[in-house]
């Protein structure tokens, strides 16, 4: 597993790089090679943020963890992603391609009281019209959503804005 880690908002050191290094390794156990996994680190008011990204097979693991402490933040990220790991385990076992992947005879399995079972419980259908960016963000804000599905005037693709937690907005294009 390739490791990147990158400081925003602080200076990093070897020995929190170190640190972060040798505990993401741990996930190494439940990837085959040549997985990279993406680690910002970062400090917002006091508060000690661990972002961790490892994309995989077209799918992405993904864990955001803070405290008072970068190490403590280190730790809940790992243990979050091998939390969600097992917890995925099944569905991900169940997809041919994942396989090739992820190493599952390493990876324990939940108590069965722990599977949730996916239900969706309504759809919705919508008439989708062009509009540009500011357009869907202003009709995101009108709905009171966080997030809002449009094709994008400019690129005539499906695109989605949402509102991020630091109240900034975002947007989703796809990539083909």
């Amino acid at each position: 597993m390739k490791i990147n880690i990158y400081g925003k908002n602080m200076q990093l050191t070897d020995a929190l790089k170190e640190a972060t290094e040798k505990k993401i390794k741990r996930l190494d156990k439940f990837f085959q090679q040549n997985i990279e996994a993406k680690v910002v680190l970062s400090v917002e008011k006091k508060v000690q943020k661990v972002e961790v990204t490892i994309p995989f097979n077209g799918r992405i693991v993904r864990v955001e963890e803070s405290s008072d402490d970068m190490y403590n933040s280190i730790d809940e990220a790992v243990e979050s992603l091998e939390q969600q790991i097992r917890k995925h385990k099944t569905k991900l076992q169940n997809k041919r391609h994942a396989n090739e992947s992820i190493k599952f005879e390493n990876i324990e399995p939940l108590e069965n009281d722990e599977i949730e079972e996916y239900k969706v419980v309504k759809t919705k259908r919508f008439a989708i019209k062009p509009m540009n960016i500011e357009e869907a963000i202003l009709q995101m804000d009108l709905l009171k959503h966080n997030f809002f599905v449009f094709l994008n005037a400019d690129s005539e693709e499906v695109n989605v804005v949402y509102k991020r937690k630091d109240k900034n907005y975002g947007l989703i294009e796809p990539e083909l």
